[in-house]
C-alpha cells in the first residue's frame, strides 16, 4: 500500500527506565490491529525487546520501529531505551522523528533521565508531549506529578487526557477534547461512554483550562474566545496543534499501559495533532562545512540518510533510513558521495520489532529499512543520481563515560576480540575501540559499566573467548615550566667512508595552554642549509611524543632554533634529527619539565538526599564544583576532576545513589600534576620500562 507523506507521523517514545514505553508501544499495536495481543515485558514476547539480551534483562537496549496505521494515516513509532547507557539508541529516535513522547511515572514524576532528555529536545527545538503512566499504581497522584512537571521544566503542560480516579479505584480517562469517558478493560480495548456525574465537575475545570490554552495557539482562536467564551472540537485541535508545534504548549495524557487505558486517546491524537514530516530541518551540510536548511519534500529526485545499522542473525545488515526528499523504491539507484559508489536496494521495508514487511516505496518523511546494503552505514547520505554536493549532518553523539582497557589470552583470540568489537562499532556510534598508542593497550570506551559489560559478555561468549579487563591508564601530557637558555648538541659520528655530523643550537620556552607547538627559525648567516630544518623539526617532533619524565606525549612547547654547524660531506637530515633530538633533552634538563593531568567536566544528576555525599567524594577526587542546579527534588551537580580519579566514577556513583544517580562528562583542559602524584605516575613509567628491559 502506498502511503503518501502527509498521512505520516513519526514519534520517538522516550522516558526515563521502567516507565512503561514499552508496554505503551505493545498497546499501541494491539489497538491498532497490528498484533492480537498485548504481551508484558516480563513474558519476554513484546514486539519491540525482542533481543537476546533484552529478554534476559527486561529492558530495553536498542531502538526499535514499529509501524501501524492508524484511521488512514501511517504511524512509525520508535521505542527507546530508557537507560542511561545506551543514550545512543535513544538519539537515532530524536534525529528520526519529528516529534517525542515522553512517558512518566504517575507516581515519580520527573527524574533523572527525564530531564536529561528533556535537554537533549529542548537543544533540538523538538515537540513533545507526554504520557502520565501507571495511573492504576498505588501513590499515583495526577495532579501531583502533571504540577512536579511544570515546576521543574517551567512550560506550559495542557491536559489533553485526565484520569478517573487512581491507584485501585482508577476506572479510566477522561478525553477533554471530545469530553467522553473511556473506561478500562483490562485484556480488551477501553470502551466508551459518557462522563460520569462524580467527575463532570473535575473535567469541567481542566475543559476550561485546556480551551483557554488552545486558544493561545492563533490569534484568530483567542479572538474567537473572547468573543464567545469557548472554542469547538476542532479549534481547540488547531490550537494545540500550533502551539505544540511552535514548542508553546506541551500536551498532556495519561493512562495505564499496562491494562490498555489512554490509548484510543492517544493515537487519535497523535494522528490529528502531532507534526507531519515535510517542512525544513538543518540536516545539510554546505560544501564550505556550514549547516543551512533542507526542506523535507516529496518533489525531486530521492534523498534519504541512514540514522541505525543493526546486524540481524537471520536478516544480516538492516540499514534504518529516513527519506528527506522524493521517494525510495526497491528499483531506486543511491548513491553514497563518501564512498563514489552506487546499489539498488532491491526490496524496501517498513518494520514491526524484529519483522520486516515489505512495501512499495518509502515516500518523503517516511522511516524504513534497506536490507543488505553495501553502501548504507550509519550518517551515509543516499541520493538519487549523482549530487555530491548533498551531505546531512552527521548524529551527535555525548562522549563516552567508562573505559576499560581490554587484552585476551593470545595473538588468535586478540584478533578475534578485536574483529567482532569492531563490528559493534557500526551498530553502536557510542561505544568505541582504539588502541593507545601511549599506553600500549587496547581500550574500550561506552556509556557505562553494564553498556560495556554487555557488549563484552557477548563477545566472550559468541566468540569463545576469554577478555581481561582493567582500568585504562590515564593518557597524561608533558610540558615545561620555564625557558631554557640555549641548549646544543653535536651528533658525531665515523665509522669508515663517511661520516655523520650536526650541531644544533635551540632554546624552549613555555607556551599557552592548548597551543601545542611553535617552531621559529632564527639562524642568521645560513650555518645550516634550509635543506636541512625539515630534518631539525621532525627530531623536535619525535622527542616531543617521546617525551622526558614518564614518557607521554610533550605539548604547549615553543622552540627557536638558535644556530648549528653543518659538514660539507658528513652532514645529513638524518644527522640533523639526531642532533635536534639531542639539544631537546638537553633543553628539558633546564625548563622545568613537569606532568600534565587531563581534567574533565562532570555533570551529575542526583536526588536531593545524596547531594552531600556526593559534594563530599567529589572534594574527595581534588574535584572542583562549579555549581549547583536545583531541579525539585533532583540536583544537578557540575564540577571539574582530573580523569584519573574517575575511571570508577560509573561505579562509585552507582554505589553512592544506589543505582538512581546518572553522569555525564567530557574532556576539557590539562593541569600540571605536581608531589606525591605525579611521583607516582613517573615511577610507573620508570618500572615498566625496567620491565620491558628485562
Amino acid at each position: 500500500m502506498s502511503v503518501v507523506s502527509t498521512d505520516l507521523r513519526n514519534v520517538a517514545i522516550i522516558g526515563h527506565n521502567e516507565t512503561g514505553k514499552t508496554t505503551l508501544v505493545e498497546q499501541m499495536l494491539f489497538y491498532a490491529n497490528v498484533i492480537s495481543r498485548a504481551e508484558t515485558v516480563a513474558s519476554g514476547k513484546t514486539t519491540s525487546d525482542y533481543t537476546e539480551e533484552e529478554i534476559n534483562h527486561k529492558i530495553s537496549i536498542h531502538a526499535s520501529l514499529a509501524s501501524l496505521t492508524w484511521d488512514g494515516r501511517t504511524l512509525n513509532i520508535l521505542d527507546t531505551p530508557g537507560t542511561a547507557g545506551f543514550i545512543g539508541e535513544t538519539i537515532c529516535g530524536f534525529r528520526s522523528c519529528e516529534s517525542a513522547l515522553m512517558v512518566v511515572d504517575g507516581r515519580d514524576g520527573a527524574q533523572i533521565e527525564t530531564i536529561k532528555l528533556w535537554r537533549y529536545l529542548d537543544e533540538r527545538n523538538k515537540p513533545r508531549a507526554v504520557f502520565l503512566n501507571k495511573m492504576d499504581r498505588e501513590r499515583a497522584d495526577y495532579t501531583h506529578v502533571l504540577d512536579n512537571l511544570k515546576e521543574t521544566f517551567k512550560t506550559t503542560f495542557v491536559p489533553v487526557t485526565i484520569p478517573m480516579g487512581s491507584g485501585k479505584d482508577f476506572k479510566g480517562i477522561i478525553n477533554l477534547i471530545e469530553n467522553k469517558a473511556y473506561f478500562i478493560n483490562r485484556g480488551g480495548k477501553e470502551t466508551i461512554g459518557d462522563i460520569p456525574a462524580e467527575y463532570a465537575d473535575f473535567a469541567e475545570e481542566y475543559r476550561n483550562a485546556l480551551i483557554e490554552n488552545a486558544a493561545e495557539g492563533a490569534d484568530d482562536l483567542i479572538e474567537k474566545y473572547f468573543d464567545a467564551g469557548t472554542l469547538d472540537s476542532e479549534e481547540i485541535r488547531r490550537g494545540l496543534r500550533e502551539g505544540m508545534q511552535d514548542n508553546r504548549v506541551v500536551p498532556a495524557f495519561c493512562g495505564c499501559a499496562e491494562g490498555g487505558s489512554g490509548i484510543t486517546s492517544l493515537l487519535t491524537f497523535i494522528r490529528n495533532n502531532f507534526p507531519r514530516p515535510l517542512g525544513k530541518i538543518d540536516w545539510t551540510i554546505a560544501e564550505d562545512g556550514s549547516s543551512k536548511d533542507f526542506v523535507i519534500t516529496a518533489e525531486g529526485s530521492a534523498a534519504a540518510v541512514v540514522f541505525k545499522t543493526t546486524i540481524d542473525q537471520f536478516s544480516g545488515k538492516l540499514s534504518f533510513i529516513k527519506v528527506l526528499r522524493g521517494t525510495v523504491k526497491g528499483d531506486t539507484e543511491l548513491y553514497n558521495p563518501d564512498l563514489g559508489k552506487k546499489e539498488r536496494p532491491n526490496k524496501v521495508y517498513r518494520m514491526v520489532g524484529k519483522k520486516l514487511v515489505e512495501t512499495d516505496s518509502l515516500p518523503a518523511g517516511d522511516i524504513g529499512v534497506i536490507a543488505k546494503s553495501n553502501i548504507a552505514f550509519t550518517n551515509s547520505t543516499l541520493v538519487e543520481g549523482t549530487d555530491q554536493k548533498l551531505k546531512f549532518k552527521p548524529l551527535a553523539f555525548p562522549q563516552p563515560i567508562y573505559s576499560l582497557a581490554i587484552s585476551s589470552d593470545d595473538k588468535k583470540s586478540e584478533v578475534k576480540m578485536n574483529e567482532s568489537l569492531h563490528k559493534v562499532t557500526e551498530e553502536d556510534l557510542t561505544f568505541r575501540i582504539k588502541f593507545n598508542e601511549e599506553t600500549k593497550e587496547n581500550v574500550v570506551a561506552g556509556m557505562g559499566e553494564l553498556h560495556l559489560n554487555m557488549i563484552l559478555d557477548k563477545v566472550r561468549e559468541k566468540q569463545k573467548i576469554n577478555i581481561e579487563t582493567k582500568l585504562p591508564r590515564v593518557a597524561y601530557r608533558e610540558t615545561i615550566s620555564r625557558k631554557s637558555g640555549i641548549a646544543e648538541y653535536s651528533h658525531k659520528k665515523q665509522s669508515g667512508g663517511h661520516g655523520q655530523y650536526a650541531r644544533v643550537l635551540i632554546e624552549i620556552e613555555p607556551l599557552e595552554r592548548g597551543t601545542y607547538y611553535s617552531f621559529t627559525n632564527a639562524i642568521k648567516g645560513g650555518s645550516v642549509s634550509k635543506g636541512y630544518i625539515p630534518g631539525i623539526e621532525k627530531g623536535l617532533h619525535e622527542q616531543m611524543e617521546e617525551g622526558f619524565l614518564a614518557g607521554y606525549p610533550m605539548m604547549d612547547i615553543g622552540i627557536t632554533l638558535i644556530d648549528g654547524k653543518e659538514h660539507p660531506v658528513d652532514s645529513s637530515e638524518m644527522a640533523f634529527k639526531l642532533a635536534a633530538k639531542g639539544a631537546m633533552k638537553a633543553a628539558l634538563e633546564k625548563a622545568g619539565a613537569v606532568l600534565l593531568e587531563p581534567i574533565m567536566k562532570l555533570s551529575v544528576y542526583i536526588e536531593n538526599d545524596y547531594l552531600g555525599d556526593i559534594l563530599s567524594d567529589l572534594s574527595g577526587k581534588r574535584g572542583r564544583v562549579l555549581g549547583q542546579e536545583d531541579m525539585g527534588h533532583l540536583q544537578l551537580v557540575k564540577a571539574l576532576v582530573p580523569q584519573s580519579e574517575l575511571l570508577n566514577y560509573a561505579i562509585d556513583l552507582k554505589s553512592m545513589t544506589s543505582g538512581t544517580g546518572s553522569f555525564e562528562m567530557e574532556f576539557d583542559h590539562y593541569e600540571p600534576l605536581s608531589g606525591k602524584l605525579a611521583d607516582e605516575v613517573i615511577k610507573a613509567y620508570k618500572d615498566s620500562v625496567k620491565e620491558e628491559q628485562e
